[in-house]
């Protein structure tokens, strides 16, 4: 462990094969792909040499070019013009044709929509991993009969089965949602300057077709220099949706794990401490972490909806801005799953306090179901909810049983 180490995401939360996607090593390995991709479409084209790739199957750069690459940026002030001078020194028949006729973007869009391909397969597969375990509770808890609750009040008796298969509804449509935009976020950016091909006169449509089949992308259908960044914030958004549909859970499971309630409690384990100074305390710590990180989540969708407004055909005032939004909206999001799925499937319920909660209304809870009993019998709906009312205050003045109430009722 380095004690250099400045953001939390390095130690503290997401996972290695979320982090391995973002990383500088994947990262400019695939820029590094994507220009050997296009430099073999050129080839198809006829612009360049046949030989120029010959020999060359893939394209890898170890440690050691990655710190040479930024020491050739510190002098170029140029990411992308870096790894190209990079790749001429380390592949030499390359040098004079590699990246003829693309601008950075072309690079640097296509990676970003690999990169994200990359990390939306991995929280799709645990958006269904979550579904699964609360499918899978919900359906032991089927018949386990708990207070409904509105305003914060008891409502009506639900079961817990219920419950939960409303979250896992609210987190399909999040899965749904994701789905439906891989066609505007799995595209190909291969366009050159201003996004007119112009390079490549009448090859430009051949490339980018060789290039988006290597790299199973979509043409992007018109585009400037870069891509429209709409497609970026929608994306941001809908895992800021998903964040805040899992708070909501995580929020439902620290309320009921209240000493009050307490009708369901988030995993403990053996050695965890609650507080450092008081050995009673048995935090909700996990679910916290996701109402937490939900907030910081949230916070991503201005700056992305901000990058949407770009001067003319391109400008770089989204690009510092992306690098930090993009890895740490999936970072997070990415925790905060691997945090749900751990909770729900250590998730305690009591049944015995669902119970005893039902009881605390001293049957009042089954109001509503006087009142349609007696609609169904023939009474005024604002007769029998006015003759309920004060049925139900006259068990809570006398603090007695509504059953007992109604029962020595003349009129019921």
């Amino acid at each position: 462990m380095s004690s250099t180490r400045v953001c939390p995401f390095e130690w503290r939360y997401a996972s290695k094969e979320m982090k391995r996607v973002f990383s500088e090593y994947n990262r400019l390995n695939t820029m590094a792909r994507v220009e050997l991709v296009l430099l073999r479409g050129l080839v198809k084209a006829g612009l360049v040499p046949e030989d120029v790739t010959e020999g060359i199957e893939d394209i890898e750069l170890t440690e050691e070019d990655m710190l040479q690459l930024r020491e050739i940026e510190k002098r170029v002030k140029h990411e992308t013009a870096a790894l190209i001078e990079l790749l001429s020194k380390k592949y030499g028949k390359l040098g004079t044709y590699i990246h003829l006729g693309a601008t950075s973007n072309d690079i640097i869009d296509t990676t970003w929509s690999l990169l994200i391909r990359e990390a939306l397969g991995i929280v799709e597969a645990k958006i269904v991993e979550l579904l699964k375990a609360i499918v899978r509770l919900a359906d032991e808890h089927i018949d386990t009969v708990m207070v409904g609750r509105t305003h914060g009040q008891q409502a009506l008796p639900i079961t817990l089965g219920f419950k939960l298969m409303n979250h896992a509804y609210e987190i399909s449509l999040c899965l749904e949602r994701l789905l439906e935009s891989h066609r505007r976020l799995f595209v190909l950016k291969m366009s050159g300057a201003v996004g007119t091909m112009a390079a490549w006169r009448d090859k430009g449509l051949t490339i980018e077709e060789y290039v988006a089949k290597e790299l199973g992308l979509r043409p992007v259908e018109i585009s400037t220099q870069i891509y429209s960044r709409d497609r970026f914030a929608e994306l941001v958004c809908e895992l800021a949706i998903l964040g805040s549909v899992l708070d909501r859970l995580a929020t439902e499971i620290r309320n009921l794990q209240r000493t009050e309630i307490s009708e369901l409690a988030e995993p403990y384990y053996k050695g965890q401490v609650g507080s450092s100074t008081m050995p009673h305390k048995i935090n909700p710590i996990n679910c916290e972490r996701v109402s937490g990180l939900a907030r910081f989540l949230r916070g991503l969708c201005q700056p992305s909806l901000e990058n949407i407004v770009l001067w003319h055909e391109r400008d770089l005032s989204n690009s510092s801005c992306e690098r930090i939004i993009l890895p740490h909206a999936f970072f997070t999001i990415d925790e905060m799953l691997n945090t749900m799925i751990k909770v729900v499937r250590g998730l305690r319920v009591f049944p015995e306090r669902m119970v005893e909660n039902l009881k605390k209304s001293r049957g009042r809870i089954m109001a509503e179901a006087l009142v349609v009993k007696l609609i169904m019998k023939g009474v005024a709906r604002e007769k029998a909810y006015s003759y309920v009312r004060n049925l139900v205050m006259k068990s809570i003045k006398e603090d007695r049983s509504f059953k007992d109430i109604v029962l020595e009722d003349e009129f019921i």
